[in-house]
């Protein structure tokens, strides 16, 4: 048993003392703008003279690129987390604009050195980046540069960068400022409140269906009352990234997602046919859980509803000591970190009013720490969250000694390492069940994921690369995104579903996010990566943590077909391994299957 009892809120001033009003903090983002200022300067004269000689000098600019960026990433994690705190900190908001424009000249800096390795012939190339230091960030150099002669030139993106600014990162921002002010009604005890977000998605989680219908009626009524303000808001952000794709020539709209994934179209197309044609046990999962609910058909608001009428809350210090015991069955460091992240106040988890919905982990690299943030409210769903972005915090953990440039790994890999962490947590939990019922409750639990990885993603996938093929030809009315949705969902479930959730392109953050494009198919990626991860895991026993470690340390240094192959001996092109990942998802269909068929 734990000594400890582990606070739910987390530790901020350990970073800058007086969040929003920090005097540190502001003296953090004037040294980052005259360090951004600086590498600036350095790249701008800097003119390659196209000889092994070119590699002292790249060298220079890359030492100086770390520090700036570690500096404005620290500076932007910290930001991230005020404003998801407290969605009323308004300081926060013009500090995250403050940054939002640093990143913008430091990316235009970026682009102008990724131009100037064009510059070099090569044959000169080659040579240099098989000298060290360079030779251990050749991939990651190679890649910038070769994506720098697919882009325009440094002048356009630099003009491209500098009109993100206002013209498309903006657009994203306004959606969190438009979420912060919704509110959703909802009755308890003969009492109306106002609920934010997030507190009301935790409600589709209740074990009474009358709550979670009188939620959804609100929660659509909320949403559908903002709908042309984020629908003008995803039309404008979703124009600016087709102009500039249209401007470089890009024709395929997941040309970047692909390329920031580090992936193969025919990875993912060979991905998502495999799922396609597997869906047939996850219907037969939703009719048999209709059934259990005493329902004709299951609708989306019951998606999240948990088998049986039992309300079992975890606390979180259960949670916590679960979480750190099981991790422990896998190897030691994995355990041993998530009890530094507990004992030091890592993470945000205290269940309040006025926090942003979701959960995420963010890095603060100048300290080597990570910091995770959610709403707990004691379901089994929320020990899994906890797991999952617990192990992107190990993520960043296994690579604190990697160099900086070599850590940047895309979101696919990154859904690896924390699914792999929620995966060890789930199985365990259903291992440990007092009961059937237990078992049944935790099952459906993990089952839930499944069903949300491979047809919600799914959804959001067939959506929204048919709203980019939409928006192409002019401006999409918030008529036409909820007919998209309602094919979408209606696809992707199969058409198991009675009623639909059209307005999902609006409450759904992850469409209005400009940071990364397409931020749906690498969490379905890296879910059914992991369980081939987890496979040779369970395979290996304690001894494996060492060889998951070095897969993890290789996550952003080589493309995800090569990772597969080296650490798994895999092709991720061919069918093969995401049909026994599939199907090591269904194997928990069939058990739960099995379990309630004499049920009513």
């Amino acid at each position: 048993m734990t000594a400890t009892t582990y606070s739910e809120v987390w530790d901020l001033d350990v970073f800058f003392k007086g969040g929003s009003d920090s005097p540190e903090l502001q003296k953090h983002l004037i040294k980052t703008e005259e360090l951004i200022q600086n590498f600036e300067a350095k790249v701008n004269n800097w003119t390659p003279i196209n000889s092994p000689n070119d590699a002292n000098y790249l060298q220079e600019l890359l030492t100086d690129l770390e520090v700036a960026a570690k500096k404005l990433i620290q500076a932007g994690a910290f930001v991230g987390c005020l404003l998801a705190q407290n969605t009323e900190d308004k300081k926060a908001y013009s500090l995250d604009a403050k940054i939002t424009s640093l990143s913008a000249g430091f990316q235009t800096a970026l682009g102008s050195l990724d131009n100037l390795l064009t510059s070099i012939d090569d044959g000169v190339w080659q040579q240099l980046v098989t000298v060290e230091p360079l030779k251990e960030l050749a991939f990651v150099l190679t890649e910038s540069r070769e994506k720098a002669k697919e882009k325009l030139s440094k002048e356009e993106e630099a003009l491209i960068s500098a009109l993100e600014v206002d013209g498309y990162h903006s657009w994203g921002q306004l959606y969190d400022l438009i979420v912060s002010k919704i509110k959703v009604s909802f009755t308890e005890n003969g009492e109306e409140k106002q609920l934010s977000v997030g507190q009301a998605h935790n409600k589709f989680s209740s074990s009474e269906r009358d709550v979670r219908s009188a939620v959804f009626k609100n929660w659509e009524k909320a949403w559908g009352e903002q709908a042309d303000f984020l629908a003008k808001t995803l039309n404008h952000l979703s124009g600016f990234r087709l102009n500039v794709y249209k401007k470089r020539g890009w024709e395929d709209v997941l040309k970047e997602p692909l390329s920031i994934n580090r992936m193969e179209k025919e990875t993912l197309e060979t991905m998502w046919a495999v799922i396609s044609e597997n869906k047939q046990k996850l219907v037969q999962y939703l009719e048999r859980k209709a059934k259990l609910l005493g329902l004709e058909k299951m609708s989306w608001f019951d998606l999240d509803a948990p088998y049986g009428n039992t309300e079992s809350k975890v606390s979180y210090q259960e949670g916590a000591e679960f979480i750190e015991q099981n991790f422990a069955h896998f190897g030691d460091k994995m355990a041993a970190f998530a009890k530094i992240a507990f004992e030091d106040q890592w993470i945000e988890a205290e269940d309040r009013p006025g926090k942003a919905p979701g959960g995420f982990c963010t890095g603060l690299p100048e300290s080597k720490q990570s910091r995770i943030f959610m709403t707990y409210s004691g379901t089994p769903s929320n020990v899994s969250t906890l797991a999952h972005e617990l192990g992107h915090a190990f993520h960043s953990f296994a690579m604190r000694d990697v160099p900086f440039l070599n850590c940047n790994y895309a979101m696919n890999v990154a859904e690896t390492a924390s699914t792999f962490a929620e995966m060890i947590v789930a199985d365990a939990a259903v291992k440990n069940a007092k009961d059937e019922e237990e078992k049944l409750v935790l099952l459906d639990d993990k089952i839930q994921r499944t069903v949300a990885l491979l047809m919600n993603i799914h959804a959001r996938f067939l959506f929204e690369t048919r709203f980019y093929e939409e928006r192409k030809h002019g401006t999409v009315t918030v008529e036409k995104l909820n007919e998209l949705m309602l094919e979408a969902q209606k696809e992707a479930y199969c058409g198991a579903l009675e009623e639909y959730h059209p307005l999902f392109w609006a409450s759904k953050l992850h469409f209005f996010i400009t940071g990364v494009p397409f931020y749906n198919f690498p969490y379905t990626f890296g879910y059914l990566f992991s369980l081939g991860i987890y496979a040779k895991a369970l395979e290996e026993g304690k001894g494996y943590e060492e060889k998951y470690m070095a897969l993890l340390r290789d996550t952003a240094s080589m493309t995800v077909e090569n990772l597969a192959e080296k650490h798994l001996q895999v092709d991720l092109t061919q069918k093969d391994f995401w049909e026994k990942a599939v199907h090591i998802c269904l194997d928990d269909i069939d058990e739960f299957l099995e379990l309630t068929k004499d049920k009513k």
